[in-house]
């Protein structure tokens, strides 16, 4: 590696940016002491004007250091937004000394300051209240500040203040004996300006250093500051993760917390403040306000509280984010900021409430000190803060009120700890897990309020309906939602929400999901409310009205209702439907965080001191990455961005760029962009020449450099729907129905223009659009209001839903109206409301529309045959009867293909196309209506025209089939397969211990189900942008994904989350096998497209070996007999494990009339027999391994043009291959070795579309004990969706 260029740098993450002693203006202080001596101390003024006294910012170096450094590592250091320079006075060292003489002249040194620290106002927020001069000592004090630059960025202040006697003008900063001016006190303030809000640890710091400032000699202050500056510019920021960094200052050992993930914020404060200070309900009507971006002041008598407390309602609101200005602490000279007409949040001393609620209009003030919230009195009438919405509003306050604030209580068992380090320790530990608990509960509370915003969502358009959104809200808690909609934080909250931001409040979102959701989300029916929401609805507006009653209502006593969980009650207990499954997700306890311990920084700072702190954190970390278990990947990623770091400042950048690189194998999450990009535009020409050694180094090099040119800034713009103002074509209509949130499939889209645009030109006007809008909502709106008694509830399943009901009509079975589920037609009966089915669709014969004279006038009639009935239903419809029977005809014709296909998205598909033939019915009102309704029946006229019948052996053998692009506007071809079996890990949930289908969409899309259940147990992720070509699962915990882009990417099982990337090869990754070994850890080989294969360690993710094949082409390999197969095109390569060719077979040196390629091959161990199959061919070719030199069996294969792929099922082999009478059909098959007793190679079952990805790919065995236990995994293409087929459709040959 190359030399060290410099070994003096900015800490890119550093933990200080500036620390400044502050306190009253030199002369001032000479005025002072002459009034005091003249005439006492009582006649001392006040007040003084604070200013800066001496700034220190690093890099801590000696000209002579800085004037060695070399050039190409000058631009590491922390970019500046802007630089002020600040003239501070440099005391000589002869005045150091206290030598005898005239005090002389101070010497200037230019200081750069950092952007965002004005040093104008600097001195105003470390002395609020202003520069006090006292009689006597007062005790030493802290606070914090939040400063905000120009571009938003924000810096954290922590600030000291401390009391010194009042000294004569000559003995202050010389070295003579001073005079002290009796009862004469002057603070100081020594300020530490940080990027990160290490409010606690900070403080701890200052507190060291105020016990080494107090007894020190004036002259010595300055030194103490620069080398307590100093040792805070060299302890890095710890990265994201479970990684603390801890440090020694004097006798305490001081802690820096990581933030939990890139995202979220660092968390160095007690949360449970608030909780203290305000009762549960005042914090619901705090975060309210602070949600719908009021302008907010708070107060308090303690500068410190101000911003402790609003920084911790900032944190109860992540990931929201207040968008606005942010000032939790007002000097005196800055009062007139609350008068600013747009929203604040800001802080005054308590000494200003009365001016403050006088002057200022339209406040919000809030008292800490008291507890309470009011208004400014001249809009008190005026301002209306809404209420959080009920549910969510009782669940929080139960749960606030079930935590234990007080960490006495806590302690109260326990013994008094004689060691400061164990205590402190201790009650860390206590504030962490109360910490935890208090982010779950406020973490919990928005995720009830805001849950459902993602049904209104757009993702593809970047829509959100806001009006849908609100009408499924209750009545009483639309002002709350109309007011947060509106708001900066909202918006910013929704662009997160159409990015697919996988942050704390989509995790919870995703852990607390019912399984009616998850259903939900994979079916995507129409929205209306199930059984179940309405009986929890039922059950949930009793309980509220319960809670709004007044005593004096009529026969009160006689409704009982659930009562609310006492205080101080179990969170097991509070529980509810507004929140469910939120009570196991508080009690998980916190995991308890690594520590790693930064060496000693020994005094003083010189240059080779620095380079002997660098040398010993880097030999350290080491060190720790030596004792690491091999698969603590999440601990080894954060020693290697520290060490990296390191290297930095020493000039290492090769070795930095290593362990950077490094971090795609550990945790991607973590990797610092912008600093690898600095680091690689500062290198040196002999550094490139080592560069260009190391090819994964000068991949990621030129990955870094490349991205700006090739990544377009992320589209974040949201949209809010809007009627259309112009006629519209078909694209043009296409993305308006999508963003309306009405149906979302193109096909369907395009039957629906069809029908509303029949006999007209095509193209719809606004007008028409509108139409169908309304009455599209309105049928919902409808469906939503209707009240089903519990004795009709009973007989419905939980998660049917009414979808549509007729007028009042007379029918054979009585009056009533006839209301339609997804599953069956049942008539709720008129007057008493009863229930009396009339079929389930399963069971429907027939559906005939007749006519029924009556009174000379003939009445249309629906007629209804069920198969268990004798009589037939009659429904005297009359003008509803030719849109019923459409209706009827269409969910029949939906149940039977899913029946059939055992596939229930044709039942909500065929719901679908119901909803819309009545909402075009609706819309367009003439007697063309039904005509063109008819245009939207689409299974039932697949029915009858081309009807979609599977073979005999196929309906016996298809046990189920599910949609991965269910959602999407197209359907998408199923890449590739992987089927991972169900295991209980102590790291996993046991509601994750089922086993999954990983299933690769088009563009690196993946989507997990629930293989036992087949719901959707994870939304499509991206690994990558390109086409995944193989998954395998590596072990327990990771499934590695093979892109056409050249990486490997693997995802962690647990959080479903790819922070792991492996880019050793250098072309697409065409396959990968596990090698598991008894001893050994398992390895996994891969190969890709160029012929490179790679052996990785699992554990380590380390390439244990390498090859390259003599030819490329290489798109498949197997691991026999110590030797490992290969197939690359036109030859099988048998290879030895140190890369050398062992064997390699061809078609053309035994079949001189066959010129093709190897398409895929299976071998048969216990046969010991290898069989493969060629491209555009109908044979199998079959070696016996015994000896390989002697030429293949051919076996032809009957009613077969030509084979897709091949699976091993125990000891036989199936095929895939297209049928020659049916070139739309495709035979799966399977045979025994020729040489067997089983009879000859046959198809056995028959699908109606070509299938595209290998039948089983990964690591699952196939056969009596394969997926499921009992099912065998198929893709196909068409609806692009995977089947199942039971393995005993092999096990016969009497079945076809």
């Amino acid at each position: 590696m190359a030399e060290a260029a410099s070994p003096h740098l900015s800490l890119p993450s550093g933990l200080l940016e500036l620390c400044a002693l502050l306190g009253a203006p030199r002369d001032s202080l000479r005025s002072l002491e002459q009034v005091a001596y003249k005439k006492g101390v009582k006649h001392l003024s006040a007040l003084l004007d604070p200013e800066v006294l001496s700034i220190f910012v690093p890099p801590f170096i000696s000209k002579e250091d800085s004037q060695m450094a070399g050039a190409n590592c000058g631009t590491l250091g922390k970019t500046r937004m802007r630089s002020l320079r600040k003239k501070r006075e440099k005391p000589r060292p002869e005045q150091w000394k206290g030598l005898p003489g005239p005090p002389r002249a101070p010497e200037p040194e230019d200081v750069a300051v950092p952007g965002g620290v004005d040093l104008l106002t600097l001195p105003q927020l470390c002395f609020p209240g202003g520069v006090c001069v006292a009689t006597e000592p007062k005790e030493d004090c802290v606070h914090f500040l939040v400063l905000t630059d120009v571009c938003g960025n924000r810096t954290y202040g922590v600030v000291a203040q401390y009391y010194r006697p009042l000294h004569d003008e000559y003995c202050f900063y010389n070295g003579k004996t001073h005079r002290e001016c009796p009862g004469c006190f002057v603070p100081f303030a020594v300020c530490v300006v940080s990027r990160f809000p290490y409010y606690n640890s900070l403080k701890d710091c200052l507190s060291c250093l105020l016990a080494l400032l107090k007894p020190c000699k004036d002259f010595e202050v300055d030194s103490h500051i620069k080398d307590f500056a100093a040792k805070l510019s060299l302890i890095p920021s710890p990265p994201p993760g479970p990684l603390h960094l801890v440090f020694n200052m004097k006798s305490l050992q001081i802690v820096l917390p990581a933030r939990a993930d890139p995202e979220s914020p660092i968390l160095d404060l007690d949360l449970h403040l608030p909780l203290l200070c305000f009762r549960p309900e005042k914090v619901l009507q705090i975060l309210t306000c602070i949600l719908t971006e009021q302008r907010i002041v708070f107060f308090s008598s303690d500068w410190a509280l101000l911003t402790l407390v609003t920084e911790c309602f900032m944190a109860y609101l992540y990931p929201l984010q207040w968008q606005h200005p942010f000032v939790p602490i007002l000097s005196d000279q800055m009062l007139d900021f609350v008068m600013a007409p747009t929203s604040f949040l800001m802080g005054c001393h308590l000494d200003h409430f009365e001016e403050v609620s006088k002057e200022a209009d339209g406040l919000v003030l809030i008292n800490i000190d008291h507890g309470s919230i009011t208004y400014s009195k001249s809009t008190d009438d005026n301002v209306d803060i809404p209420d959080v919405p009920l549910l969510a509003a009782q669940t929080f306050i139960q749960r606030v009120q079930s935590l234990q604030l007080h960490h006495e209580l806590h302690a109260a068992h326990l013994l008094s700890s004689t060691d400061l380090k164990e205590g402190r320790a201790h009650r860390r530990s206590w504030q962490q897990k109360l910490n935890c608990q208090i982010q779950q509960t406020t973490l919990q509370l928005l995720v009830s309020i805001f849950r459902d915003v993602k049904n209104h969502l757009n993702y593809e358009h970047r829509v959100f309906n806001s009006e849908e959104f609100l009408k499924t809200r209750a009545p009483g808690d639309h002002q709350f939602y109309k007011q947060v909609l509106d708001t900066y934080m909202f918006h910013s909250f929704l662009k997160a929400r159409l990015n697919r931001r996988m942050d704390a409040f989509a995790q919870m979102d995703l852990d607390t999901q019912s399984e009616e959701d998850r259903i939900n989300g994979m079916l995507l029916s129409p929205r209306r409310p199930t059984v179940e929401k309405r009986a929890s609805r039922k059950s949930s507006h009793l309980h509220v009205t319960h809670r709004r009653m007044v005593v004096s209502m009529p026969n009160l006593q006689d409704i009982a209702m659930p009562e609310l969980a006492p205080r101080n009650s179990s969170l097991r207990l509070t529980d509810t439907a507004g929140c469910r499954g939120s009570s196991a997700v508080l009690n998980v306890t916190p995991k308890s965080p690594y520590t790693f311990k930064i060496p000693e920084i020994h005094f003083p700072l010189e240059s080779k001191c620095v380079q002997a702190y660098h040398a010993h954190f880097v030999s350290m970390l080491s060190e720790a990455m030596c004792f690491l278990a091999p698969d603590n990947s999440l601990l080894l990623a954060r020693y290697l961005y520290l060490r990296g770091l390191v290297y930095l400042m020493q000039g290492q950048l090769l070795n930095a760029l290593l362990d950077f690189q490094n971090l795609y194998k550990t945790d991607i999450r973590i990797f610092p962009t912008d600093l690898v990009k600095r680091t690689v535009e500062s290198m040196s020409a002999p550094e490139w020449e080592g560069a260009e050694q190391a090819p994964e180094l000068m991949r990621l090099i030129s990955e870094i450099l490349d991205k700006p040119h090739e990544a377009s800034k992320l589209d974040d713009h949201v949209k809010k729907f809007k009627l259309p103002k112009k006629h519209m074509q078909l694209g043009d209509f296409m993305k308006r129905v999508q963003e309306s949130g009405i149906v979302k499939d193109a096909s369907i889209i395009h039957r629906l223009f069809e029908a509303l645009t029949v006999g007209q030109e095509k193209q719809i006007d606004p007008e028409t659009f509108k139409d169908f809008y309304n009455c599209w909502k309105e049928t919902e709106a409808e469906a939503q209001e209707v009240s089903l008694p519990w004795l009709v509830m009973e007989h419905l399943d939980k998660n049917e839903c009414v979808c549509k009901l007729s007028s009042s009509v007379k029918t054979n079975l009585g009056v009533g109206k006839i209301a339609m589920t997804q599953k069956r037609l049942f008539l709720l009966t008129e007057g008493r409301p009863g229930y009396l089915e009339i079929s389930t669709f399963r069971n429907i014969e027939e559906v005939r529309r007749t006519t029924t004279t009556f009174l000379l006038r003939r009445i249309p009639t629906l007629k209804i045959r069920v198969a268990s009935k004798k009589e037939v239903f009659e429904a005297n419809l009359k003008t509803e009867c030719d849109l019923w029977h459409l209706m009827v005809k269409e969910m029949w014709a939906g149940k039977k293909l899913a029946d059939d296909h055992k596939d229930p998205h044709y039942v909500q598909q065929a719901l679908t196309n119901v909803l819309l033939m009545d909402a075009v019915v609706g819309t367009l009102q003439s007697p063309g209506a039904i005509y063109a309704a008819s245009k939207l029946s689409y299974f039932d006229k697949m029915s009858n025209e081309m009807p979609m019948t599977l073979p005999e052996t196929t309906l016996e053998t298809l046990k189920h089939k599910i949609n991965p692009s269910a959602g999407e506007a197209f359907p998408q071809a199923v890449d590739v397969l992987l089927y991972t079996p169900g295991h209980l890990d102590p790291a996993e949930k046991v509601e994750d211990a089922h086993p999954k289908l990983w299933c690769a969409l088009s563009e690196g899309k993946v989507t997990v189900f629930n293989a036992s259940s087949w719901t959707i147990h994870q939304h499509s992720f991206k690994v990558g942008t390109a086409k995944v070509n193989c998954m395998v699962m590596a072990d327990q915990n990771q499934v590695w994904v093979g892109s056409e882009d050249s990486v490997i990417y693997i995802i962690n099982v647990h959080s479903m989350s790819c922070n792991k990337q492996l880019t050793a090869h250098c072309s697409s990754v065409t396959d990968l096998i596990v090698q598991d070994g008894q001893e050994a850890p398992s390895n996994v080989y891969s190969c890709s497209m160029d012929g490179m294969v790679l052996v990785w360690n699992v554990s380590t993710l380390q390439v244990t070996s390498r090859f390259q094949l003599p030819r490329g082409g290489l798109t498949s390999i197997r691991l026999h007999g110590g030797r490992l197969w290969c197939c690359t095109g036109n030859s099988i390569m048998v290879m030895k494990m140190n890369g050398s060719l062992h064997q390699e077979l061809k078609i053309e040196e035994n079949f001189k009339d066959t010129s093709t390629s190897f398409l895929a091959f299976q071998l048969l161990p216990e046969e010991e027999q290898l069989w493969a199959a060629c491209a555009g061919r109908s044979e199998v070719y079959i070696w016996s391994l015994k000896d390989l030199a002697q030429p293949p069996q051919r076996v032809p294969l009957e009613d077969c043009s030509e084979i897709n792929c091949m699976i091993r099922v125990k000891k036989q082999v199936g095929w895939r291959a297209r049928h020659p009478q049916h070139p739309r059909q495709v035979s799966l098959a399977l045979a025994a070795s020729p040489c067997s007793r089983e009879p000859a190679a046959r198809p056995r079952a028959l699908l109606p579309s070509p299938l595209r990805v290998p039948l089983l790919t990964g690591t699952c065995r196939v056969g009596a004990n394969g997926p499921t236990g009992h099912h065998v995994l198929v893709s196909w293409c068409g609806p692009s969706t995977p089947q199942r087929i039971p393995p005993n459709w092999m096990a016969s040959n009497d079945r076809t």
